[in-house]
């Protein structure tokens, strides 16, 4: 399954709100060229993976993940498995592997992109893995309930109050969507 073309029309889609998320669709749109750029074997420069910002029911509160090595809450997301018809089908299943949550759709109001994230991914010196990028496209899902399960893989997963986000320990590619959600006036 080729799932470039729906990726390219959604990138071609998507607004960037700066010219740092610009320059992360220009590299993205060229990455597509490459001959496997879902692959997680593709290191030079990378590979595409998928995250999402999940509102709940409500629209009140995000869910985020305690990432286990970086210590930081960050949205739930990871690589872009063979089985996965598209990164909104990836991103929904990295929900559930890592906050127990299936229950989650595709805002029919935000059918696109929400943001786009290049950064890098430092050496594994266990696995072999050489430094790379992670090219993360990111969705907005909303949950159906609020009940959570942390996954193996994460420390904790938690609701937030979108109002307390300015207060917790995240990144500012994190803090950036969620200000083109509320911006949105997604509720």
């Amino acid at each position: 399954m080729d799932r470039r073309p729906s990726l390219r029309d959604l990138l071609a889609a998507h607004a960037p709100a700066d010219d740092t998320e610009a320059a992360h669709r220009a590299r993205m749109l060229a990455l597509l060229d490459a001959a496997d750029p879902f692959a997680r074997t593709h290191f030079a420069p990378g590979h595409f993976t998928a995250s999402a910002f999940v509102l709940s029911p409500d629209g009140d509160a995000l869910l985020l993940i305690l990432h286990r090595k970086l210590g930081r809450w960050l949205q739930p997301g990871g690589h872009i498995d063979p089985d996965d018809a598209d990164v909104f089908a990836a991103a929904r299943r990295e929900v559930a592997e890592e906050t127990g949550l299936t229950a989650v759709d595709v805002d029919p109001a935000w059918p696109r992109l929400l943001d786009l994230d290049v950064h890098a991914i430092p050496p594994h010196p266990k696995s072999g893995e050489p430094g790379h990028e992670h090219f993360d496209v990111r969705v907005l899902l909303r949950a159906r309930t609020t009940a959570l399960a942390a996954g193996e893989d994460v420390k904790d997963a938690r609701w937030f109050p979108l109002d307390a986000l300015p207060t917790i320990e995240t990144d500012e590619s994190v803090r950036r969507a969620v200000r083109k959600i509320a911006k949105s006036g997604q509720k």
